[in-house]
């Protein structure tokens, strides 16, 4: 987030998630229910424990959820992080729990640069003016892109109306341009490998040689099949 904006932006969110209601997700009350499995809560144990060594805050949740209900599934408050280093691990790291680091920045170019730097590339978002959009799209190194989504910034593709496709770490094309793989119906994929001898090498002399030899060994054959074949005849001839 840019500065100029950060205090009041964070403040509204603490203030969503806080109302966030988490329980039985078969309750249609119910916003976040508990993630996938065990080894997804330990994670969430183990990251928190990470963020809070490294230094950063947590402005919401934290914590696992425990007793009553909770103690029938791995649930994890939602958590907003604050001031955790940008070189830290989790700004690269996905890690499909209910975390999200908040980053401060001066201007967007170090936003982007920051976005960019990541091995993958399969959605990104951005909220903003008309032409700082374009100027998100042109720089950005995602395939699904959005701009001022009110749903959500990065939440994949929408059903039958956006190809779905990543960059980098996470794919090469989408598989909707134009139609299912069409682009690939076009391409031939070759994978080719030259060896080069190394210059102080004589193996290239060496076949030059052996194939030379070789042409002369089998022309010299042809000339000597050649003799033998004409002298029998000839004498055949005079004897007539």
């Amino acid at each position: 987030m840019e500065e100029p904006v950060y205090e009041e932006l964070v403040g509204r969110l603490k203030e969503m998630t806080d109302n966030l209601v988490i329980g039985d997700p078969t309750d249609r009350a119910t916003y976040i229910g508990p993630v996938i499995n065990n080894s997804a809560y330990n994670d969430f144990k183990n990251f928190t424990e990470e963020i809070n060594q490294a230094g950063g805050k947590f402005l919401t949740g934290g914590h696992v959820k425990t007793g009553e209900m909770f103690d029938k599934g791995f649930y994890c408050e939602p958590t907003l992080v604050t001031d955790l280093p940008f070189g830290h691990r989790l700004w690269q790291y996905e890690m499909f729990l209910p975390i999200t680091t908040i980053g401060k920045v001066n201007n967007l170019d170090e936003a982007m640069d920051i976005a960019n730097n990541v091995n993958y590339g399969l959605t990104a978002g951005f909220y903003g003016s008309l032409a700082e959009t374009d100027w998100f799209f042109d720089k950005i190194e995602a395939g699904t892109t959005y701009s001022n989504r009110p749903q959500g910034a990065t939440t994949g593709a929408w059903p039958g109306f956006q190809p779905f496709g990543g960059w980098k770490g996470s794919g090469a094309t989408g598989k909707n341009g134009g139609g299912l793989y069409y682009v690939q119906l076009y391409m031939h994929e070759q994978i080719r490998t030259l060896i080069e001898p190394a210059k102080n090498s004589k193996l290239g002399v060496k076949k030059k040689v052996t194939a030379s030899s070789s042409k002369a060994k089998k022309a010299a054959s042809k000339k000597i099949a050649r003799k033998t074949a004409k002298k029998p005849i000839r004498k055949i001839a005079r004897r007539k």
